[in-house]
């Protein structure tokens, strides 16, 4: 007797196995296109930097000014200054100088803090930012 139940069974578990994925796979996707908000990155940063031709350790500073994901502002090094243009798209920021010699930095925000990789003149390094205002 069992044995019968155990029989019939197996054909709906076969019909079971087969509809629940196929449930699943028709439900709607979340949608990829829209891209989250951007962080706010508004303010005045100090930069920490290493690398570079010279691979010394360096301070900077940048004056973000956003609109929407579009970046703008000021840059000051050690050796120039100048503009700032780039973006950033969720918690990924990108912008260069508009200096002599560019420089070009990329990285991710958590709150007050960016930390990512810049480069010039195809020599990369490492940096760190920090919200000051």
């Amino acid at each position: 007797m069992k044995i019968c139940r155990f029989k019939t069974l197996l054909p709906l578990l076969a019909l079971l196995a087969l509809i629940v994925p196929a449930a699943s796979a028709q439900q709607p996707l979340p949608d990829q296109s829209a891209a989250a908000a951007p962080v706010d990155v508004t303010g005045k940063w100090t930069i920490y930097s290493v690398g570079g031709p010279e691979n010394r350790t360096e301070t900077k500073s940048v004056q973000l000014v956003q609109k929407g994901n579009q970046l703008s502002g000021h840059f000051k090094g050690p050796y120039q200054s100048g503009g700032i243009q780039g973006t950033i798209e969720g918690h990924h920021i990108v912008f260069h100088t508009k200096t002599r010699q560019v420089l070009n930095f990329r990285g991710q925000v958590e709150g007050d803090n960016i930390k990512g990789t810049w480069g010039t003149r195809g020599v990369p390094g490492t940096w760190e930012g920090r919200r000051t205002q």
